[in-house]
């Protein structure tokens, strides 16, 4: 709206200025981390010793590599572990959630869906402390009246997945939701019309329509899930997912393999939003 309103040339230059700076401002510290990765020093900081790919591909101390380091490796597969996981329940509970709100009648909908999307508007923290009491106060409870322990309940990977299902379904809901909604409803009444049975119709009309929306909550719930921070840290318990692993390196002393790994998960996150953008222009282009 604002370059289409009538600017003086100061005027135009400022918010050009404006731009400039906001954009600097969002890559300069990917910039620094991407190129601090390459860096040979013990130190992820200035002066520039010369570039190497030992943090990449290290294998003798101090100059472990990612590619070497165990525990770096072991938490990837952890946060991997627990982001399919997720990533499978918040898309499945989205789509049905989407098709609940768009399509059904009943009293206290309204009410229903703002519960449904309530998790956007609480913190992190909180909703991880209350999944965690919540589940304690269930697994005490049990142990005390009839001896089971339930461990599942405890901290752990269960509870890290049902921590952040709770509130990534609610991006998914949202995201397939806006696609069903611009779906023509005749396409499926015509199905049924020569013989399709309402879930056929479904799968063969209503599902294929859905699939960019689908492929893009899929690649959000996992890289949101890939990189939850403080939802996760209240309820790990001795698996520690890949920003918990990070956060505690940090905390003995950074080396530029953080870069390193930084810089590939850069890599990673940018060629899955371009396989998201490239599956919705290739279907609204049909």
């Amino acid at each position: 709206m604002i370059p289409s309103i009538p600017q003086s040339r100061y005027a135009k230059g400022i918010y050009g200025a404006y731009v400039t700076l906001f954009f600097v401002y969002l890559a300069a510290p990917l910039v620094v981390v991407g190129v601090f990765a390459f860096n040979d020093s013990l130190f992820p900081s200035m002066p520039w010793e010369g570039a190497t790919l030992a943090w990449f591909f290290g294998d003798t101390a101090p100059y472990i590599g990612i590619f070497h380091d165990s525990a770096l490796l072991r938490s990837i597969g952890t946060s991997a572990f627990v982001a399919v996981w997720v990533t499978l329940l918040s898309v499945t509970v989205g789509t049905c959630n989407a098709f609940l709100f768009e399509r059904a009648r009943f009293p206290g909908k309204n009410l229903l869906y703002m519960l449904a999307i309530s998790p956007l508007v609480i913190p992190g923290v909180i909703l991880g402390i209350s999944i965690l009491v919540f589940s304690n106060a269930i697994a005490n409870g049990v142990e005390e009246a009839i001896g089971w322990d339930l461990d599942f309940l405890r901290p752990g990977l269960f509870l890290v997945i049902i921590g952040q299902f709770a509130f990534i379904t609610t991006i998914t809901t949202l995201v397939i939701s806006a696609r069903l909604r611009k779906f023509d409803i005749t396409l499926e009444e015509a199905a049924l019309n020569l013989g399709a049975s309402r879930a056929d119709a479904i799968r063969t009309v209503t599902i294929p329509y859905l699939k960019p929306a689908l492929i893009g909550a899929a690649i959000v719930s996992f890289l949101m899930s890939f990189e939850n921070f403080n939802t996760t840290l209240m309820l790990v318990g001795s698996d520690a997912p890949l920003t918990i692993a990070m956060f505690d390196r940090l905390k003995q002393g950074s080396t530029p393999a953080l870069n390193a790994l930084s810089l590939l998960l850069m890599v990673v996150s940018g060629g899955l939003a371009l396989i998201s953008v490239f599956a919705q222009r290739d279907r609204s282009s049909k």
